[in-house]
């Protein structure tokens, strides 16, 4: 899969332009996880999810990075912009081994599959079992309370987050099978119980 060739019809839209140098001399934490930089920025921008999905290729591939957490970005990048064979094939990049996975991630990533196969029944029973999972113990891990993780951020702030984490995700899937990837990911379908 070539994904950063760009054929004449594909030409990018201008509001899509980027520093490319800029980008890829970034650590992979700036790269990743800044809302407002790298390429989180890009994939904002309508219109533009194609770009950065080729952006995090390229990323990867100039740091030689296999890091799951980029192949997961890219995948889900590439399934909003509805290239659900390419997505499939960078989420099964994307798994945890057993001994890393305390939170069900495998459980997600195969209920996301299940949701661009378009195999509804599997995504049902994918969603059970991430529902099952229970949650991690340790004198660092805050408890489960009525569903709900309270977890401390370094800027002092707090935020509570269902258990088990991506659920909600999961269930946004189911709600709103019917519709393409980047709707059934949103919000809307997260609260939206068909």
């Amino acid at each position: 899969m070539s994904c950063n060739v760009v054929s004449a019809q594909e030409v990018p839209p201008k509001k899509c332009a980027y520093d490319r140098a800029r980008l890829l001399a970034l650590d992979e934490n700036q790269f990743d996880q800044d809302m407002s930089g790298g390429w989180r920025q890009l994939s904002s921008i309508p219109g533009c999810a194609r770009v950065a999905a080729d952006v995090l290729h390229d990323y990867r591939e100039a740091h030689h990075i296999e890091s799951g957490l980029l192949f997961w970005h890219e995948a889900q990048v590439r399934a909003q912009d509805g290239q659900y064979l390419e997505a499939i094939a960078l989420m099964k990049r994307a798994y945890k081994t057993p001994e890393e996975d305390k939170a069900g991630w495998n459980l997600y990533v195969d209920a996301t599959i299940a949701f661009l196969s378009r195999d509804k029944a599997a995504l049902g029973q994918l969603k059970s079992k991430l529902t099952a999972v229970p949650p991690p113990l340790g004198a660092d891990i805050p408890p489960v309370v009525n569903g709900y993780m309270e977890l401390d951020f370094a800027d002092g702030s707090k935020k509570k987050i269902r258990w088990p984490i991506n659920i909600e995700v999961v269930e946004g899937l189911e709600n709103c099978f019917d519709q393409p990837y980047a709707e059934a990911y949103s919000d809307v379908c997260r609260e939206n119980k068909h």
